[in-house]
């Protein structure tokens, strides 16, 4: 299957991986994964293709509604993690939860939180990382320039606004599926 996939990212695609290409991921068995930017539905299916193009396993959380029949099988099968979205749960105790219960949980998030234009990423990802003790590991979905980059595991520190201007800058000249920015 990995090789499938390569030949349908790079060669039928055009697409190309940079930066972190080993990701660390034999290494790194914990970590929030965040994919920027996030504009369109298309990113789901490239960041699907792309673990298969890495060879890792990646999970993601979703309303616990999303995982009963006919989707709920397909769902865990790909990695995802129903979530309890009330109000009285909290959810980034929640997710850090979830790191204990395993030996290998890599969770990807989009801190935009929606396909619209946004001033400020969430914030729940960062609080995350930091609840759970795990890196961030950052990837772009450039389709302008047809890239996927990888940066190295980022352990968040107690200043955050340097740590969200250090992963924003990493995002600096990337251009989504659909371009909000413009």
């Amino acid at each position: 299957m990995q090789k499938i996939a390569k030949f349908i990212y790079s060669k039928l695609l055009g697409w190309e991986l940079v930066g972190n290409t080993n990701m660390s991921m034999d290494v790194v068995k914990k970590a929030v994964i965040i994919a920027v930017p996030h504009t369109s539905w298309h990113d789901f299916y490239m960041g699907v293709l792309l673990r298969k193009v890495i060879g890792i396993k990646t999970n993601f959380v979703g309303k616990k509604e999303l995982f009963t029949w006919p989707f709920g099988y397909y769902f865990r099968a790909i990695g995802g993690v129903p979530l309890n979205r009330s109000k009285n749960e909290n959810k980034v105790e929640a997710i850090a939860k979830e790191f204990e219960k395993r030996d290998e949980f890599r969770i990807t998030f989009a801190p935009e939180g929606t396909v619209k234009k946004v001033e400020q990423w969430r914030t729940g990802f960062y609080y995350i990382a930091k609840a759970a003790k795990v890196p961030i590991i950052m990837f772009t979905l450039d389709f302008k320039n047809k890239q996927n980059k990888v940066s190295e595991p980022f352990y968040p520190t107690s200043d955050i606004e340097a740590d969200f201007i250090y992963m924003y800058n990493f995002y600096k000249g990337v251009i989504g599926k659909v371009s909000k920015y413009s």
